[in-house]
């Protein structure tokens, strides 16, 4: 570690935080948030030091007949903190990934299994906003479309806030559920699947999109927008031609509310797919963890009758499935997040 570096860094950013237009510029929160970061290792970095002089004299005494008892003590509390700390320094000094700080769309739909797989989905939805509540993160439904079972053949949201996408990022994947069905007489255990897209919201900045290379359609929309819903032409369906890509929108009554929503997905799913070309280059190690695009890929399987949650990439099992569902997801984003550090030392 270069402490002159980050030092040097450091006060680059405190100089343009001093600015009186600072907190006007689009990078305003993300260099505040680089400047503590930095302050901490720098703290972390002279707290280690201090703490290994302080080893070194304790050691010394340990023998001594007054004061050997107390130095004993001393080692154990100076060496369980260097550890603490040496930890916390290298999880600070691993690269994070930029997008962390972004806010994350999600996108769910029921994959195999009927109703059921649609009831699967809707709670991934609710396990989901609820842990977003539970971490003061934000929420905000995007679309949703519903089925007469009760369940949801595909939503989509947002959530926002302090390493939104950073902590959500790993979710994205196939879900497996094998419990038996409400509809089941025979008491059979079925298994259905969701699949699960999580996405860093793109900024216009981010990726440039030619007006040239998309084509919008306007239609009536139809179904559950409420009333009146059906009696304008406001649901909005783009098309990028270079890649296919679709979006349709028809949760707003608003054409410009609708066409908004639908360049906000567009944008983020364009730049998921650059991301997925640039990660072809990852070890096979963190491909493993971060997926390949691939929707098929299964990652946890939630094993109602056994009470188990199985993460299929790091082989992490847990019980306790009904406080999974609201929301008590945090072992498993831990472990995930955990193992993606690993990966990116030993790169």
């Amino acid at each position: 570690m270069d402490l002159s570096k980050i030092k040097t860094e450091l006060q680059d950013i405190d100089s343009f935080l001093a600015r009186p237009d600072a907190y006007s510029h689009k990078d305003f929160a993300a260099k505040s948030k680089r400047a503590t970061i930095l302050r901490e290792i720098i703290e972390l970095d002279t707290k280690i030091t201090t703490s290994k002089t302080n080893l070194t004299e304790a050691e010394s005494l340990v023998n001594d007949p007054e004061l050997g008892e107390i130095a004993k003590e001393d080692i154990s509390a100076l060496q369980s903190s260097l550890a603490a700390d040496k930890a916390r320094l290298e999880e600070l000094l691993i690269p994070r990934d930029p997008a962390d700080d972004k806010p994350a769309i999600i996108e769910i739909r029921a994959g195999a299994g009927g109703d059921e797989a649609s009831l699967f989905a809707g709670e991934l939805y609710r396990m989901y906003t609820k842990y977003a509540e539970s971490h003061s993160l934000k929420s905000e439904l995007i679309s949703k479309n519903e089925n007469e079972a009760g369940g949801m053949k595909e939503v989509i949201f947002k959530v926002s806030g302090d390493n939104a996408y950073g902590q959500l990022k790993f979710e994205g994947g196939v879900h497996r559920v094998q419990r038996v069905p409400v509809t089941e007489s025979q008491g059979r255990i079925h298994t259905s699947t969701a699949t699960v897209a999580v996405l860093p919201e793109a900024a216009e900045e981010d990726l440039e999109i030619s007006p040239e290379d998309l084509r919008i359609d306007i239609y009536r929309s139809g179904g559950h927008g409420g009333q009146g819903v059906n009696t304008t032409d406001s649901a909005v369906r783009i098309t990028h031609l270079p890649t296919g890509l679709v979006v349709a929108m028809q949760d707003e009554r608003s054409q410009q509310q609708n066409r908004i929503k639908a360049m906000n997905i567009l944008r983020s799913r364009l730049l998921e797919k650059k991301k997925e070309e640039e990660q072809r280059s990852a070890s096979e190690a963190r491909k493993s963890l971060i997926g390949t695009g691939d929707r098929s890929e299964k990652i946890r399987t939630y094993n109602f009758p056994q009470d188990r949650i199985t993460d299929h990439r790091i082989h992490y099992s847990r019980s306790n499935i009904p406080a999974a569902m609201d929301g008590d997801i945090d072992d498993l984003i831990t472990e995930l997040t955990r193992h993606e550090r690993g990966l990116i030392a030993a790169d």
